[in-house]
């Protein structure tokens, strides 16, 4: 039986060579970096390459502006956090109402148990951002605005840049997560108003663990992990030298793909996608067409379950998701996807196919063979489906194709 991988946006395969780097570090070179002799000085050295690499995949002027920290809801909390500690008198936030459980979650117990007003800005039915009420919501009084680069569902691709440069005409920070979109499109913070930005290792073929803040030089910033000297002060403990080490090599090697993922993997996405829709009636992709990652494809399967269509997938190899990781586990539809305004028998039934550049034109020839018949199979279970088609009469369903 084949097999095929297409839930990268979850967590990418540790790439072989990365692997193979860090071995030593666990049993060789085992020093802790912060100490004075040689076992430690050598580790030190490492990470400080490491640094260099992901200051020059995020295109950083300065070291300093890289804090490594455990992974990208850490670094999305610290931003946030600081954000608010240095700027007691700005009480309110602002972000999207699609953003990762890393930042909504946070956000909701600012505002119920901290006091904090809190604006959710809308998105349309492709998951763009209304840009007038971002601007409506913007004033002297926003601490900071946390809006994600890339929906780790759909792909849609957001303006952090125009975003930024308004939330600095009223003296608010500005951040951004960045964790789908580092790896995968090209990113330079020295042309940036960006102030702070998240990335995660395990999502450019790194180990899980590892991730990283990149904070602007002359930005103010409290730290939210103290009790030592470690990155300069701004995150304290001992540090996981391997993580780093692999972080740093896969940044290196996700600067060299960059053209591969915007092309070859894009290429391989748009073919997975027509080779599915041109197959399986009453199926939508969804996300902006123009503006989306180059390797995420979020698919509608109308009136038939996600959860069923994953599971069918799985017994013939093939790995999806639902939607995000972190909120897979429940029979809501995403929220997300709510917020697109997706209909419920739609949004029930939407699967995301994520690919790297590890993934195979056999591979996504295998999930377009497969597929097409597994919906097939579950709409003729379907209360909702009958010999010819949907029962339902309504036209609910009509904007979605024109």
């Amino acid at each position: 039986m084949s097999s095929a991988y297409m839930d990268n946006n979850a967590t990418t395969r540790v790439d072989p060579r990365v692997l193979e780097t860090i071995l030593p570090y666990f049993s060789e070179y085992y020093g802790n970096p912060s100490s004075m002799h040689s076992f430690g000085g050598d580790v030190g050295k490492r990470l400080e390459e490491a640094r260099a690499s992901v200051q020059a995949l995020l295109g950083v002027e300065h070291d300093s502006e890289i804090i490594f920290t455990s992974c990208g809801t850490e670094s999305d909390n610290t931003a946030i956090l600081s954000a608010l500690a240095i700027q007691p008198s700005r009480r309110e936030i602002i972000t999207s109402v699609v953003e990762h459980p890393a930042i909504l979650s946070l956000c909701d117990h600012l505002e119920r148990h901290e006091g904090y007003k809190v604006h959710y800005i809308p998105v349309d039915r492709l998951g763009r951002i209304s840009m007038e009420a971002y601007a409506a919501a913007l004033s002297e009084q926003v601490a900071i605005v946390s809006m994600m680069y890339a929906n780790n569902e759909t792909g849609t691709i957001f303006p952090v840049e125009t975003m930024a440069r308004m939330a600095k005409e009223k003296g608010a920070l500005f951040h951004t997560d960045a964790v789908q979109a580092v790896g995968k499109i090209a990113l330079n913070m020295q042309e940036s108003a960006i102030d702070m930005l998240s990335l995660s290792g395990h999502k450019l073929h790194a180990p899980k663990g590892i991730g990283a803040l990149y904070v602007r030089r002359g930005t103010r910033y409290r730290p939210m992990l103290r009790g030592g000297h470690q990155e300069r002060g701004r995150r304290a403990g001992t540090e996981n030298t391997t993580g780093i080490i692999a972080l740093g090599l896969a940044a290196d090697m996700a600067l060299e793909h960059m053209e591969y993922e915007n092309t070859v993997v894009r290429a391989l996405r748009d073919r997975l996608e027509a080779g599915i829709l041109a197959q399986v009636p009453y199926a939508f992709a969804n996300g902006d067409p123009e503006h989306r990652l180059p390797n995420t494809s979020s698919i509608s399967f109308e009136y038939i379950e996600g959860e069923a269509i994953l599971m069918l997938l799985s017994r013939v190899g093939i790995a999806a998701s639902s939607g995000s990781a972190c909120t897979s586990g429940s029979l809501e539809p995403s929220h997300v996807l709510r917020a697109m305004d997706i209909p419920y028998t739609a949004a029930h039934g939407t699967i995301r196919f994520s690919l790297s550049r590890e993934t195979t034109e056999a591979e996504v020839d295998w999930v377009i063979a497969q597929t097409p018949p597994i919906v097939e199979q579950l709409r003729r279970l379907s209360p909702y489906w009958g010999a010819n088609g949907p029962i339902l009469t309504d036209n609910a369903f009509a904007p979605v194709y024109a």
